[in-house]
């Protein structure tokens, strides 16, 4: 008999993944969908699933949920370092909550490392000292994430190898590996390689494209619009608070810069236009990592368009034709 991932794709219940570019219309999309096919949306935004933090998160207000039930919002604490992988063991039991109701879960959210530890097993990590999230944040913001990724190509070349001097999220990850275990992430891998989860042959990705230069137009209106909601106050309410200015839920777009000019590192009319440049970048980057996704359907417009919304129905209407109930 076939080990789980690899049953045929016919064999199994569409897990439905709504993602795409930040501010492409994500949200829209899956609250349609979930009204169409008795949904329930799983939130895979990493902002999102922290509390306190709601300006610059585009969290769908209650009032526009709609009805739809929306999980996984809210449920981690800004300093807390709430994983990938935390992530992916919430979303299993919600999503099989969910179906045991008789519902479809929806996953929505442009995190893809959330979505790719929902689809892989990853290798036994090491438990990581919580006191060195901080310490390289710090470094980051001296010295700049350049810094940290020569860092790692003197401890762990093999990885180093494999991410850019700017991907710090990740770079930050493996030297917590290696200083919390004396053993670099590459071993951790090679002892225990990575291989897909049930998941993976279920999931399929619903791909928002809306054109880039109208979705560029969108990121920089809403940056202003977070300005004059208060976003600044927001940060500097946590702040005041007690939150880490080295926070975890800071490292988000839209507040990484706040926390710049807070800090008097940036004049406020620096921060907004560094913020909407680093949310493009985001942008780009988002739309080349689900083009080496399988299993995607790609919609050529915003998710709030009558348009996407009918070829995406028609896609799950088409991929639920095909699962055995």
């Amino acid at each position: 008999m076939n080990p789980p991932h690899q049953l045929s794709l016919a064999s199994l219940s569409p897990l439905i993944a709504v993602v795409g570019p930040t501010a492409s219309g994500k949200s829209d999309l899956g609250i349609a969908l979930a009204e169409r096919f008795n949904g329930e949306i799983v939130n895979c935004d990493s902002v999102q699933v922290y509390r306190g933090i709601y300006i610059a998160t585009a969290k769908v207000p209650i009032e526009e949920q709609r009805g739809i039930p929306h999980h996984l919002i809210d449920i981690a604490e800004p300093e807390e370092n709430f994983t990938a992988v935390e992530w992916a063991a919430r979303a299993r039991t919600v999503m099989a909550e969910i179906e045991a109701r008789g519902h479809r879960a929806i996953l929505v959210g442009g995190t893809g490392f959330y979505l790719r530890a929902l689809a892989t097993k990853f290798f036994d990590a090491p438990e990581i000292d919580p006191s060195l999230r901080p310490r390289l944040q710090r470094l980051i913001e001296r010295r700049g994430p350049e810094h940290l990724h020569r860092l790692l190509t003197r401890v762990d070349p093999a990885t180093a190898e494999h991410y850019a001097p700017k991907d710090w999220s990740r770079v930050t990850r493996a030297l917590e590996v290696y200083f919390s275990s004396g053993t670099p992430l590459s071993v951790w891998q090679a002892r225990t390689p990575e291989e897909p989860t049930i998941e993976a042959a279920r999931l399929h990705y619903l791909v928002l494209n809306p054109p880039r230069d109208e979705l560029y137009a969108r990121i920089n209106e809403r940056a202003d619009l977070m300005a004059e909601r208060g976003l600044v106050e927001e940060v500097r309410s946590l702040i005041a608070a007690g939150v880490s200015p080295t926070a975890k839920a800071f490292n988000a777009h839209g507040y990484r810069r706040v926390v710049e000019y807070l800090m008097g590192k940036r004049t406020l009319e620096d921060a907004i236009e560094q913020m909407k440049l680093d949310t493009r970048h985001y942008a780009k980057r988002q739309w080349t990592w689900w083009r080496k996704q399988p299993h995607t359907f790609w919609l050529n417009g915003f998710g709030f368009s009558e348009q996407v919304i009918e070829e995406a129905s028609q896609i799950v209407a088409r991929l639920m034709a095909n699962e055995v109930t």
